[in-house]
């Protein structure tokens, strides 16, 4: 489940990614009663399997609701938390209509359950040994980035890395262009931003591996990544994204 809210005095509505329908709105009949039947899985982050009726107004109804995984980690994690709500809410706003998008729900399904395994007191244990590895933060982010590049990837809007964007000379891409779609040479980035080596292999990878093994980089390159992620999709979804991470 995406999100919920409350309607009325008892009801919630709730905006759902589903397998074959896409995102879809439904109401859920007295379900903030303490006697409900639905119990408390009506929340977001739950992946539940749901029993929907279709009247004649735009809502489902729901009827049932069983639980796949409630990902009980994660909600007592605050930036696990953080983490699958900014995933929600990129979901819901690339893909908005009831067109399925198996990829994009399978995708979502890995991010909540990579942020459930990661949270708990066994991430924060690890973030406090003092390793010189990376950060828990900084997994996160660029775990956060792999998950939008492969939204855009799914929407067919994933940014040209091969080559430059404009001319398609394969040497020399120095910058990033979100009109233009992509990296860019020399010789074609009068318009464009810096975009490092190491924030273009970032992007590379993160595209071509699963998401459970998004590389890792420095925050210099994450940001470069994160403005190339953003500037792509406000060029070419018109829409805006809420930073992929907390500051």
């Amino acid at each position: 489940m995406l999100r919920s809210m409350r309607y009325g005095e008892a009801d919630r509505i709730l905006h759902v990614y589903t397998l074959h329908r896409g995102r879809v709105s439904a109401i859920a009949k007295g379900v903030r009663r303490a006697r409900s039947r639905f119990g408390g899985r009506l929340e977001p982050f739950f992946r539940l399997q749901l029993e929907l009726h279709e009247g004649r107004g735009e809502l489902l109804t729901v009827t049932g609701a069983h639980t796949v995984d409630a990902h009980a980690r994660l909600r007592g994690d605050a930036r696990a938390l953080d983490g699958a709500s900014r995933a929600c809410d990129a979901v819901g706003r690339l893909f908005e209509t009831s067109e399925p998008h198996p990829a994009v729900f399978h995708l979502l399904c890995r991010q909540l359950a990579l942020l459930d395994e990661r949270a708990g007191p066994s991430a924060a244990s690890t973030a406090s040994t003092g390793s010189t590895g990376p950060s828990g933060a900084a997994v996160a982010w660029a775990q956060a980035l792999a998950f939008r590049l492969k939204l855009l990837l799914a929407a067919g809007l994933a940014p040209q890395l091969g080559a430059c964007a404009n001319c398609g000379s394969g040497e020399h891409l120095v910058g990033f262009s979100g009109a233009a779609g992509g990296v860019v040479c020399s010789a074609c980035e009068a318009g464009s931003f810096a975009l490092s080596q190491e924030a273009h292999g970032f992007m590379t990878e993160a595209l071509g591996r699963a998401l459970a093994e998004t590389p890792v980089a420095s925050d210099p390159a994450l940001r470069q990544a994160e403005r190339a992620i953003s500037a792509t999709v406000e060029h070419h979804a018109h829409v805006r994204l809420a930073p992929a991470a907390a500051a």
